[in-house]
């Protein structure tokens, strides 16, 4: 059976990644996992989830939870030294 992790490991995304699109569309983290790797082999993929994470970290400044935002920035500085595309969606 595979896992996932096993998932996780092929998506060519982290687990926190995965996690911050699935924060961001309100869905499981499998589906998030799915969606995530379907954006990557989009021509428009990686800016459209550099886009998420920054909506996400938007977010939370507004709940005022300044420990996800930190934690969001440091995916995001994960994502964008690891991905080519640094344009906006």
């Amino acid at each position: 059976m595979i896992t996932i992790e096993d998932c996780i490991a092929l998506s060519e995304l982290t687990e926190n990644e995965i996690l911050a699109i699935a924060e961001h569309e309100h869905v499981p983290e499998m589906i998030a996992l799915e969606m995530g790797n379907y954006l990557l082999h989009r021509p428009d993929g990686e800016t459209c989830i550099k886009g998420i994470i920054l909506d996400d970290i938007r977010h939370a400044q507004e709940r005022g939870d300044m420990r996800n935002v930190a934690r969001l920035k440091l995916v995001l500085r994960h994502f964008m030294d690891t991905h080519q595309e640094g344009r906006l969606c």
